[in-house]
């Protein structure tokens, strides 16, 4: 705000009326978070009732497609990052998939639970049940408590909004890779905090949404088992065995997991592409899609060379596991986050998640006042 010399300022300073504004803006978003909540749990109760009762395959699945456009909108109703991102990433992909293998008997959701409550949670959170045949996620053993680790993974990020203070002295490659570093650990600490409710409240034994990618020893270990394990979980059903199954007919079985892994990744590129026009409001520029796309033919590659030489060659895991996440790490430099640079979105979220700081900081404080 301009003040004039010759005028009386504002009855309110400047920071007054920007805070006020501001919790007037964050109180808005909140009552429209929860709106879009309560719909979509609205929409996940006339699945598990109605929905559910409908024979499977075609009829099934067009008593749903009004609950998938519904998804798709939701988010939009949003614009904070810390709220559209997690709300788009449950609805729109998670919750949307797994109703597309419910039309059909598969999935997470089938043979739905016995309680409404159960079948929401499974529906649009990140969780997946661990079973004790589930060989798909294979963690490592942790010589450090999970809950430790998280401890420190927490400190770590609220580290990192502390040198965000002084970005305008750090190069851009530096500030990059602390991005890197942000976007781990940022989108682990959510998926682990969303499924709480569903532990806690149902006593639900869940997979771990992470399982610390940066021992991942290749590119196919990063990708396959060891990075947000809830999107590897649900692409596999989707996309990965379908292309799988329909490419043994055309090139046997000994090749056909490499159509099916492209295709997986170029989903999941697609997929992305989606989110970040939820972040951004823009329309696509795909770099996000040819990232996902050029990580598929890598991972591809990777697969094909170890069904060639088999045993007879094998890089040394210590060699291996630091160059793919120095190449998962390059290549987002170039793919991964120009759209949201450019868009603004890392000064959105450093913007969103210091006001969420200093509100702790301040509660913590008033408390040991009093």
């Amino acid at each position: 705000m301009r003040i004039e010399r010759n005028r009386k300022p504002p009855r309110q300073p400047e920071a007054t009326q920007i805070s006020s504004k501001m919790e007037m803006d964050m109180g808005m978003e909140l009552k429209s978070f929860i709106k879009v909540w309560v719909l979509a749990t609205t929409c996940l109760s006339y699945c598990y009732y109605i929905t559910a009762r409908l024979p499977k395959g075609v009829v099934r699945l067009l008593s749903i497609l009004p609950v998938i456009y519904i998804f798709i909108i939701l988010p939009t109703n949003l614009t904070s990052f810390n709220l559209c991102g997690p709300t788009a990433f449950f609805l729109v992909w998670l919750a949307n998939f797994k109703l597309l293998l419910f039309s059909f008997d598969q999935g997470p959701l089938s043979p739905p639970p016995p309680k409404l409550f159960h079948f929401i949670s499974l529906a649009c959170l990140p969780i997946k049940l661990k079973q004790k045949t589930d060989n798909d996620t294979n963690p490592s053993p942790h010589f450090v408590p999970r809950s430790l680790l998280l401890a420190i993974k927490t400190f770590v990020l609220v580290l990192l909004f502390h040198i965000y203070s002084y970005r305008q002295f750090m190069h851009p490659y530096v500030i990059l890779t602390l991005y890197c570093l942000h976007v781990y650990l940022q989108l682990e600490l959510v998926l682990v905090i969303s499924a709480i409710p569903a532990r806690a409240l149902f006593g639900f034994e869940i997979e771990p949404q992470f399982n610390e990618p940066y021992l991942a020893t290749s590119l196919q270990d990063f990708w396959g088992h060891r990075w947000n394990l809830m999107v590897t979980s649900i692409l596999r059903p989707t996309v990965y065995h379908p292309v799988r199954q329909f490419s043994k007919r055309l090139i046997g079985s000994t090749w056909a997991s490499l159509p099916a892994i492209i295709a997986t990744f170029v989903a999941s590129g697609l997929m992305h592409e989606v989110m970040y026009f939820y972040l951004t409001r823009v329309r696509p520029t795909w770099e996000v899609t040819w990232f996902f796309i050029l990580h598929g033919i890598c991972v591809a590659i990777e697969v094909a060379l170890k069904k060639v030489v088999k045993d007879r060659w094998q890089l040394n895991r210590a060699i291996s596991g630091p160059l793919a996440v120095i190449f998962a790490s390059i290549t987002a430099f170039w793919l991964f986050f120009p759209q949201l640079t450019r868009n603004k979105v890392d000064e959105q979220v450093i913007w969103e998640c210091s006001i969420l700081l200093n509100f702790i900081k301040q509660k913590v404080s008033s408390c040991f006042i009093s």
